[in-house]
């Protein structure tokens, strides 16, 4: 399968011999093992199907995707009162369980919400309304109190949330992020060809994953990040951006030190170059940075120092400025998270100073009428995924799972079509081609060769297949299954 213009694609099946963890020959004819396995290859008869590298999600919040499934879905709420109907009717249900919500969209609501109406359909129960974006929650007076946080009664947002959230497990207990429930994670981004995934979970760490990959979560790559609060344990390792984690095998890695240098837009905390469009509503106009410029500065430096990569959430146009310049001061290396609206003259920037963007195309389906919103004209510089492209800038590609479904052929769609409706793509001179997303979604692997990675995906069906328009490749891509998928040379799925 051909991953970028030129590639000498063969034009009828081969076949493709895996030594190891690495392919070692491609071509028509190789010599056949005999049997079924012969000397540790298995023979696998594809059937005419298409093989690509194996993808990868370059950005997820393993645990939080994980529990996922186990909360309530407030996704459709379109309004505080219907929120609250649906926390009232969970309460009534399962009076002595905490009530634990996901989804929410409160930037798209009339009002702004209190504590004290939560408190008013959830007596004594505990609750905690965790927003779609995952930058701020809506929690009960009862959750205050359990999670020792000061009572109030407005929503808790951006670094105070981010301390709290670890703390849930002594509201709900760990059963939904236990080594099994990881597990049927892992299993299931298998089968949809994933064969690797960037952990941004900000709870855990080594010792973590240390107990969790012995207790059958090794299916897959896993590179684990960590932010400040955890950086003093990594630095005492000696752990650099991939080093193995001590102790396994080699398939789990030291990723990047996480740095969130502003908040998001459903929170209105995106640090913008100009106020938002209901600014009047905002305590800060234009948002605002998490960091000081000399904090910013500070934990680069330490991280270059120590060989470490950075991965710099950075949502609004001044945190992407911002964060370029404090790549450019301190000759850190690494990504700009989310890249959500940028100035034309930062794609240039982060181009020259060879800074990916880690972009997550799903967003859009979710963030177009509120950018629209909000944002107003600025919305031709969001998502500005061509822009980037066109001027030299690594796409990395993911989900941000839990805030998107961790599916890389939804991330390829939106990235395609910019459309999750009728409606025609949103600023589609922003779009990417077929070949362009699938080859921003291998982690920036070839087309497979003798020499790739015995990291494999086998799919039913052409990803590149002629269509008609970007709607129709959208709607192929959503459509698409996997037949087997490899990591190091081992199945880890088969639809078989």
């Amino acid at each position: 399968m051909p991953l970028r213009p030129g590639d000498p694609a063969p034009r009828d099946p081969v076949d493709v011999l895996v030594e190891g963890t690495q392919v070692t020959a491609v071509g028509p004819g190789l010599p056949s093992p005999g049997s079924t396995v012969v000397g540790g290859v298995r023979e696998v008869d594809a059937d005419g199907r298409w093989l690509v590298p194996g993808l990868w999600d370059q950005h997820v919040h393993l645990a939080q995707w994980t529990l996922t499934s186990g909360r309530l879905d407030l996704a459709g709420a379109k309004s505080p009162e219907q929120a609250l109907a649906q926390v009232k009717e969970r309460v009534e249900e399962y009076p002595e369980l905490p009530v634990i919500g996901w989804g929410h969209r409160s930037a798209g609501w009339d009002r702004d919400v209190t504590v004290s109406e939560l408190d008013a359909v959830s007596g004594d129960t505990p609750v905690v309304l965790i927003s779609g974006d995952g930058h701020h929650a809506w929690l009960n007076t009862t959750a205050l109190l359990f999670l020792a946080m000061p009572v109030r009664d407005s929503v808790v947002r951006e670094a105070e949330w981010f301390a709290a959230y670890p703390r849930l497990a002594t509201l709900v207990g760990n059963d939904g992020t236990s080594p099994e429930a990881y597990r049927r994670t892992l299993d299931h981004a298998a089968s949809m060809g994933v064969v690797g995934l960037v952990d941004f979970e900000f709870s855990g760490g080594v010792a973590d994953w240390q107990e969790r990959w012995a207790a059958g979560c090794d299916l897959l790559k896993i590179r684990m990040s960590t932010y400040a609060e955890g950086l003093d344990d990594v630095l005492t390792r000696g752990l650099r951006t991939g080093d193995p984690l001590p102790e396994l095998d080699g398939r789990i890695t030291m990723g990047p030190l996480k740095i969130i240098s502003d908040g998001s837009l459903n929170t209105r905390t995106a640090w913008c170059c100009e106020p938002y469009g209901d600014a009047h509503r905002l305590e800060y106009p234009s948002g605002q940075p998490n960091l000081s410029g000399t904090e910013l500065r500070d934990l680069l430096r330490t991280a270059h120092r120590n060989a470490l990569e950075v991965a710099c959430h950075a949502i609004g146009d001044a945190a992407v400025a911002e964060a370029l310049a404090s790549y450019a001061d301190t000759g850190a290396r690494g990504s700009i998270e989310h890249a959500q609206m940028v100035n034309r003259a930062d794609v240039a920037t982060m181009a020259r100073l060879g800074i990916r963007a880690s972009i997550q195309p799903a967003h859009l389906l979710d963030d177009r009428d509120l950018t629209e919103k909000i944002w107003g004209e600025r919305s031709a510089r969001c998502f500005a995924f061509r822009w980037m492209l066109d001027d030299g800038v690594t796409l990395a590609m993911g989900s941000d799972a839990p805030v998107s479904p961790l599916d890389p052929w939804l991330a390829m769609a939106a990235g395609v079509h910019r459309s999750a409706d009728d409606r025609d793509a949103w600023h589609g001179e922003q779009a990417l081609t077929p070949q362009e997303v699938l080859a921003a979604s291998v982690d920036g692997q070839p087309m497979v060769g003798a020499g790739s990675r015995g990291d494999l995906a086998l799919l039913d069906s052409d990803p590149l297949a002629a269509s008609d328009s970007p709607a129709d490749a959208a709607t192929a891509l959503r459509a698409m299954t996997v037949a087997a998928t490899w990591v190091d040379g081992q199945e880890v799925y088969s639809a078989f």
